[in-house]
């Protein structure tokens, strides 16, 4: 109850390929709501999402927050957060279980270093913002079970040049229950 389980893998390993299967075995038997935050996302990427979990009769269930490539960084950076909101709402006012999914929290943190950029602020360690570790834990640490409902999360993590030793990277593993590398 109130877990964070998250997919870990350079560009091209199949992330996204494992949360869809994922969505797609899940959410057939969930007594609940799923919620996607599309962070980054390709329009053809979130628009196929769509139209598969159309297919299988699975959007009445199912929220879809995108927030494309082309996007300013600020709206952008908002995506995971606005998901969230939603998620909770379904959660502490519906009374319902929510699956959270995220693809993907790495450009979340691309899109708070350039948010940080724009207000001048000095980058930290290997150039992200100095505010990574609080930008990480204001997504993650509202996903949570409450008395009202539970809300477990599966999300996609970019490894950039497949090291986890990024400072982007370790902030993620502190929050995550478990992980598939």
């Amino acid at each position: 109850h109130g877990g964070r389980v998250a997919v870990f893998g350079g560009a091209g390993v199949g992330k996204t390929v494992v949360l869809t299967e994922f969505i797609h075995n899940a959410v057939e038997h969930l007594r609940g709501i799923a919620v996607f935050a599309g962070i980054g996302e390709r329009s053809r990427e979130g628009r196929e999402l769509w139209q598969e979990l159309q297919d299988r009769g699975f959007m009445d269930r199912t929220v879809m927050v995108l927030g494309q490539m082309k996007e300013p960084p600020g709206a952008r950076f908002l995506v995971g957060l606005a998901a969230l909101s939603v998620a909770e709402y379904f959660r502490d006012i519906e009374g319902k279980n929510v699956l959270f999914l995220v693809d993907n929290v790495y450009r979340h943190v691309q899109a708070g270093m350039e948010v940080s950029g724009l207000l001048g602020r000095l980058p930290s360690r290997v150039g992200y913002q100095p505010t990574l570790a609080a930008d990480i834990a204001d997504l993650e640490e509202r996903i949570t079970a409450t008395e009202h409902g539970d809300m477990v999360a599966v999300q996609a993590v970019y490894v950039p040049a497949d090291d986890y030793a990024d400072p982007a990277i370790t902030h993620a593993f502190w929050h995550m229950d478990s992980a598939l590398v």
